[in-house]
Formats: C-alpha cells, structure tokens, sequence
C-alpha cells in the first residue's frame, strides 16, 4: 500500500477522519459561528450543501464542540423512510419503546423531551430524503413545545430539501427556520493547504505534491473534499505502483486519464 511507501501513519485522505484531522478553515469557522447562534437562539436550522462539501463533517464538528452538560443531541441520518418508520426510529433513539400510532410515538417524544433537564438538539442528516409527511411531523413537533420543553431541530441536506421546503404546504415549517447555511466548495487557495493538511496529520510531508500537481488537482475537482479525497488518494496509489516519492502534475494528468469522476 503507498502509506510505508510515503512514510504514513495512516490514510491522509479517508472518508471519516478523526476529529481532529477536520480542518477549520474561514468558511467552515462562519458555518460554526452561525451554528452558536442557532444553539443559542434559534428553533430550527437549515445546512444546504450539494454532495461531499463536508457536511458531514461540520455536523462532526458542531455536535463535539456542544457543552454536555446544557445539550443532548439525538443524531440521525437514516432519512429515507416512511414517516411512521421515520418516528419509530426516533422514539427508539431516545431510549424508548415504539407504541402503536403515530399520535402515541408523537406523545412519547414529546414526553421524554419534557424529562430531559438538557435541551434536546434533533440532527437530521440527509434531510432531503426525508419525506413530506415526516417534514409536517417535526413542525408538529416544533409547535407543540411550550416554555417548560425544550428541542431545537437542525436540518442537513442537499439542495432539494431548500426546494421541497419552498412548497406552500411547508410554509409554516419555513417561517420557523432562523438559520440557513450554504456549503460551498473549496478556493483555488484552499485546495492546496487542505490537501497539505491532510499529509502532514498523517504523518507525511507538505511536498509530496508540487505546487502545479495540486491546483491541477483542484481543476479536475472544482474544490469538492470528497472529490479531493478521492483523486489524491489515486495520486498516492499511482505514485507509489511507478515507484515515486513526488506526485507531479504530470502524474496527476495521467491518474485523471484513468479515474472517472461521476
């Protein structure tokens, strides 16, 4: 494998990294600023982000910076189910058992919510999966808590979910959102430094890429981190099968002819 040929510890470019390989650039700190807002403030927020902008990972990075003592949060990401389905996942995620009819499982969140002595922080990821009925569900949910409960829901998803959330029969669901953040991809001065990032916390070096190779590496990608993760991870693997220790944009030209990018 090309991690004893570069001389790493471990995989620089993995899909779930630790938490502290997560890289907090300018865009990222102004999703977690807003994000302290909404924990502080709000009722409901809205993350939107086409696929692999890390969204993923800033949700990662929201729920472990939460003081533990003031914040529960309930994460969930299996979306797509029938709205039922999906409440039944949710009750069993707040440590119950799931009762017969949506109206008693509604009661029985409610109920361990108003148990709880923390705010209730709901995290859905994948939320445009979720669907329409499921939506109506959690401003049912939303507008049944009074001044003695206390949930806040955080939706995550692509840009579907901003769309299905326009329709007129989730306008009140809408009304409630006080925050919405865009992900965006990376800038031609990111890509670099996050590709230099990643090496180096797996142990490697910030040369293993020239310069050209990675602003090459970010043309082909559009600044996409999945996208990033994926190329340079052929790169290494091309790289070390040819016996080099330098991953050039050559190389990356030659990697790229053989890599087809959905």
């Amino acid at each position: 494998m090309f991690l004893n040929h570069f001389n790493l510890n471990s995989h620089p470019f993995t899909e779930k990294p630790p938490i502290q390989w997560l890289l907090r650039d300018v865009h990222t700190d102004q999703a977690l600023a807003r994000l302290k807002f909404f924990q502080q403030q709000g009722a409901i927020a809205l993350i939107i982000g086409q696929t692999g902008l890390g969204k993923s990972s800033l949700l990662r990075l929201f729920i472990h910076q939460l003081p533990q003592n003031r914040y529960n949060p309930v994460y969930l990401h299996l979306t797509q189910l029938n709205a039922n389905a999906f409440l039944r996942v949710m009750v069993i995620k707040f440590g119950e058992k799931p009762q017969m009819g949506k109206d008693r499982m509604l009661l029985q969140i409610l109920e361990r919510i108003n148990q709880n002595d923390k705010c209730t922080l709901l995290i859905i990821d994948e939320a445009h999966l979720i669907a329409p009925q499921t939506l109506t569900d959690l401003r049912l949910l939303i507008s049944s808590i009074d001044e003695q409960m206390s949930l806040k829901i955080l939706l995550c998803g692509q840009e579907k979910l901003s769309q299905t959330l326009k329709r007129s029969s989730h306008a009140d669901l809408l009304q409630r959102i006080t925050l919405q953040f865009v992900m965006r991809s990376m800038s031609k001065t990111q890509t670099p430094a996050y590709i230099d990032y990643r090496i180096t916390k797996a142990g490697g070096v910030d040369k293993i890429f020239e310069s050209e190779a990675k602003d090459l590496i970010h043309d082909y990608t559009g600044g996409v981190p999945r996208q990033v993760n994926n190329v340079a991870t052929a790169c290494l693997i091309n790289a070390a099968a040819r016996g080099l220790k330098i991953i050039t944009e050559a190389l990356v030209n030659e990697t790229m002819a053989e890599f087809q990018l959905p």
